[in-house]
């Protein structure tokens, strides 16, 4: 070989590795402290937490920045706070209930203080400085005993790393009595135990009653050096160095000799059914002390998984983009152990095949991350729908709002069904259609908690001296009835279509045209007065959850082109929607979960995250367009306030994923997505079989958000909706944008959505 040939060939290699190394990472515009905290003390941000975890993992290693979360901290975790009180095993993502928390470690240096009873003196100032996140890994210094924590995990294990200072007395407290406010939900411990088998474990349990009746974690913890002394605490009672303790507010302080090593490593497994399960799974997860091995897999096992969806942008639109999909793969969390054992709804323990999963906030993620999931999480998403069916096998329905294997019953209607529907009319593999459909009629026939089936076929409608929350539930249960009918109608069951059909329509029956919105009758057919559109509902003692009369006028999915009927037709529906996005009028008191506001949408809440669409279903295509931009501009940022409300597991994410990429599941059940305004130069989203669609946004920018012309695979594309069948064969939509709305393109009869 020629000297130049020689220099040539080690160019190409240096070319080539260089760039292997500018290859971007996905996990990298990771930014899991977006939606921690919200500015200027506003109890809005998202509230997500900052800690380690994997995708739909049951651990969530986290942060707590609070002896005692609540609502406003229900991740545990803000940003605004100053002090960690110590970290915990288990975390909810954006929900508005403070839950779970479970096994909570935190170490500290220097010598033991005594403490009252209930008191925390461990906790530690800390500093954003000193503070980093991304995914699968968390670390912090703890400022009041120069500890460097570090946390990583693996599905069913969280990892600890703790540098402790020199010359110092090193400890670390467990403490099995962390919990949200013991007032809240009639929270309380009702058993727990710590047990020694050896100096380097401890073994454990609580049985906690809460926003979940009642939930039983097991933990088995593996440390990388002997106890040589521990002090458990429960009440009023002390013991030192016990071989087990059992109570119902227990603490153990431990301490360790770091003279030699000043690293601490903890590896803890836990589980819903038993101690031995839970050392099952950190023997499985976690085989050996390699802290940097497992962190690195963890990443890999995220930039597996975010790499679902590649795209093109800015700088900002990746970091909120990815941070977004990360947010929506936290859960639904793995509930079953490596062995396959679950806790059944009866209190049994079961075991699956395959993963069971638990964690399933339905009345929010229903509308967008379930779409989402069937999209890019096909095989993950089956699995969902096959926990949700196994579950309906022992407790008679679909969940509702299901926690650790548990119904808890939070907010209204059972939104399961559409969710199983879409799984089965998309035609995921795994999931047996026969079982499907008894499932979601049996689930919209039995009456339960929040689903008031006795009155729905006697009146037509839910009365609202009978049923408080009426006219949300009248319009929700309206549409879950729509997607028991589709299903029925896919498996030929005649009888049933025609039957659930006519209930679907049963939301007209609330209509009074007179003043031109929905509101509540009792039962005697009589329009309860006074009625304000503007004021809003909570949940209880009013026609409307968590949202008002306007923003509830908009939840027909299942017949939007009905509700155009309904005002009027096109031209009176537009205006209405116009009237809607301006009217800036607030009554005196807002819900504490309506946030995000332009005119009347609120986009902190869930009913209104359709409606910026609707106007494509009225021939007024470039309006959709405006708002969704406005939307995705207004409402998400990189801050720890980057979230408008509660981010409600992942729903808020999905929302920004799917109109980033320009369309939305305005129907989720239908297999249609409704064209918005896209804010990405390219979105190509990887589906089953190896296929992938990809959506190019020609001349986007902040100004240009207006559709002139599209193409799909190529071929002029005038329809302001695409459906699933266009995504699944795979190919490209092609957007020319600009900067001022072509009132010609997607306005035609042919061109809007179906319902």
């Amino acid at each position: 070989m020629t000297i130049n040939k020689i220099i040539l060939c080690g160019a190409l290699l240096s070319s080539i590795i260089l760039s292997a190394q500018h290859i971007e990472k996905i996990t990298t515009h990771v930014n899991p402290f977006i939606g921690t905290g919200a500015a200027h003390g506003s109890p809005l941000s998202g509230n997500n937490y900052p800690g380690a975890t994997v995708p739909f993992g049951m651990v969530q290693l986290s942060p707590d920045t609070r002896n005692t979360p609540d609502w406003s901290v229900a991740s545990g975790y803000n940003y605004n706070d100053t002090t960690i009180v110590g970290f915990s095993h288990t975390h909810l993502s954006g929900t508005g209930v403070a839950e779970l928390f479970d096994v909570m470690l935190m170490p500290f240096s220097g010598p033991v203080m005594k403490e009252e009873v209930g008191q925390n003196a461990y906790q530690s100032k800390f500093s954003h400085k000193k503070e980093t996140a991304r995914p699968g890994y968390y670390s912090v210094e703890l400022l009041d005993y120069q500890i460097k924590a570090e946390l990583t995990a693996t599905t069913h294990a969280g990892f600890h790393k703790y540098s402790f200072p020199k010359n110092k007395e090193a400890h670390i407290v467990i403490d099995l009595d962390h919990s949200m406010k013991k007032s809240d939900w009639n929270t309380r411990i009702i058993a727990s135990q710590l047990s020694f088998p050896n100096d380097r474990t401890i073994e454990g349990y609580r049985l906690i009653t809460g926003w979940a009746p009642m939930r039983k974690v097991f933990f088995h913890a593996e440390f990388s050096q002997p106890v040589i002394h521990s002090h458990v605490v429960d009440g009023n009672n002390n013991y030192d160095n016990p071989k087990i303790v059992n109570g119902n507010a227990i603490r153990v302080l431990l301490d360790f000799d770091t003279s030699m090593q000043q690293e601490v490593l903890v590896k803890i497994g836990i589980s819903a059914t038993s101690i031995e399960n839970a050392r099952l799974n950190v023997e499985s997860e976690i085989p050996d002390w390699d802290f940097e091995g497992i962190k690195n897999t963890a990443d890999t096992v995220w930039e597996k998984e975010l790499g679902k969806i590649k795209i093109d942008g800015t700088p900002e639109q990746k970091q909120i983009f990815y941070t977004a999909l990360y947010h929506t793969f936290i859960q639904p969390n793995t509930l079953s152990d490596v062995s396959g054992d679950y806790p059944s709804a009866d209190f049994t323990v079961r075991k699956s095949s395959k993963p069971y999963y638990s964690t399933f906030s339905l009345w929010d993620t229903y509308r967008a991350a379930h779409p989402l999931y069937t999209l890019v999480q096909p095989e993950r998403s089956a699995d969902f729908i096959n926990s949700m069916l196994e579950y309906y096998k022992v407790f008679g329905y679909l969940p509702i709002w299901q926690l650790w294997g548990q119904e808890n019953y939070c907010m209204i209607g059972n939104h399961a069904i559409p969710v199983v529907v879409d799984a089965v009319l998309k035609n995921l593999p795994g999931i047996d259609a026969a079982t499907a459909f008894e499932a979601v009629k049996n689930s919209a026939e039995r009456e339960h908690p929040g689903s008031p089936f006795g009155i729905w076929e006697k009146y037509g409608y839910i009365p609202e001296n009978l049923k408080s929350q009426s006219v949300s539930l009248t319009l929700e249960m309206a549409y879950d009835d729509w997607c028991v009918a589709q299903l029925a109608k896919k498996i030929g069951i005649t009888d049933d279509y025609n039957h659930f059909t006519k209930r679907s329509q049963f939301y007209k029956n609330l209509y009074d045209k007179e003043i031109g919105f929905f509101r509540a009758k009792d039962d005697k057919g009589e329009w309860i007065s006074p009625f304000d559109p503007l004021k809003y509902g909570a949940n209880g003692g009013y026609p409307f959850t968590e949202g008002n009369g306007w923003q509830y006028f908009w939840y027909v999915p299942q017949d939007v082109k009905g509700l155009v009927s309904l005002v009027g037709g096109d031209r009176l529906f537009t205006q209405k929607l116009d009237t809607f996005f301006t009217l800036e009028d607030k009554p005196e008191e807002v819900n504490d979960n309506a946030s995000g506001f332009i005119g009347q949408y609120a986009h902190g809440n869930e009913p209104s995250h359709h409606i910026a669409y609707l106007y494509n279903y009225a021939g007024q295509p470039w309006k959709t367009q405006q708002y969704a931009s406005a939307i995705l501009k207004k409402m998400y940022n990189t801050t720890s306030s980057g979230y408008s409300g509660n981010d409600d597991c992942g729903e808020l994410s999905a929302w920004y994923i799917f109109s980033a990429m320009g369309f939305y599941p305005v129907n989720p059940a239908s297999g249609q997505y409704v064209i918005g305004s896209p804010i990405l130069k390219e979105s190509v989203i990887q589906l089953k079989n190896n296929k992938t669609f990809k959506v190019t946004a020609k001349n986007v920018s902040g100004k240009d958000i207006y559709i002139q012309s599209a193409k799909l695979n190529g071929k002029n594309y005038t329809k302001t909706f695409i459906n699933q069948s266009d995504l699944d064969a795979g190919g490209t939509l092609e957007f020319i944008m600009g900067p001022n709305p072509n009132k010609n393109w997607g306005t035609k009869l042919e061109n809007r959505p179906a319902n």
